[in-house]
């Protein structure tokens, strides 16, 4: 599709739609629609069904975590149109409390997309019909997609050969944190000879004809 044509299936969306789109943009190519939260359900609904969108698949729901905004998380929804071969990126925003709006009957695809976001990004979704962690185990503490999740995570799980089974444990570190300087190798280990390096340092002989002395 064309840019311009993108711009008239958005504009489209915004009248149809009214209030609960607050914005549309094309990015990259892309037809982006931010929406009210609480609209999410309307709106996906009106892409499935109206004739000039027909987004009848939607092919992934994830977050973005924005620790510094007051509604932290993005939640995206990826919706595909066979019919029209074309895409739409439709996002809401949403905090560490607030529910999302459930979209499960409206793409029966949405529920483990659901459950993953929430087990990643601890982001809830209001009636959805089996809401529980889908990658993480059952035990698991916090959420491993948030940007203040620690690299660590808060437990380690070993196989306990007294105990003859799985245990959980706080993590304990083998070594302190080390400071890294975010340098590449290349860039760090200047004053390091690898294999090789003496071919780009060959000697010079001072001789600038290309005869032997």
């Amino acid at each position: 599709m064309t840019e311009e044509a993108l711009k008239e299936l958005g504009d489209h969306i915004a009248s149809r739609l009214g209030d609960d789109v607050l914005k549309v943009e094309i990015k990259l190519g892309e037809l982006i629609a931010i929406v009210r939260r609480p609209a999410i359900v309307k709106a996906l609904t009106f892409l499935r069904d109206d004739t000039n969108c027909r987004f009848e698949q939607v092919m992934d729901i994830t977050a973005v975590d924005y620790p510094e905004r007051e509604e932290r998380f993005e939640v995206v929804y990826n919706l595909l149109s066979l019919k029209h071969n074309q895409r739409i990126r439709v996002k809401v925003t949403t905090d560490e409390d607030t529910p999302v709006p459930s979209v499960v009957s409206v793409y029966s695809a949405a529920n483990w997309f659901e459950r993953e976001t929430w087990d990643m990004f601890g982001v809830f979704f209001s009636d959805h019909p089996d809401l529980r962690r889908i990658l993480t185990d059952y035990g698991f503490e916090g959420h491993p997609f948030r940007k203040d999740f620690p690299l660590t995570g808060y437990v380690e799980v070993r196989y306990d050969e007294e105990q003859k089974r799985v245990v959980y444990e706080p993590v304990k570190l083998t070594q302190d944190f080390r400071t890294f300087d975010f340098l590449s190798p290349w860039e760090g280990m200047t004053n390091v000879m690898l294999p090789g390096d003496e071919k780009a340092q060959a000697p010079n002989t001072g001789n600038t004809t290309g005869s032997k002395p």
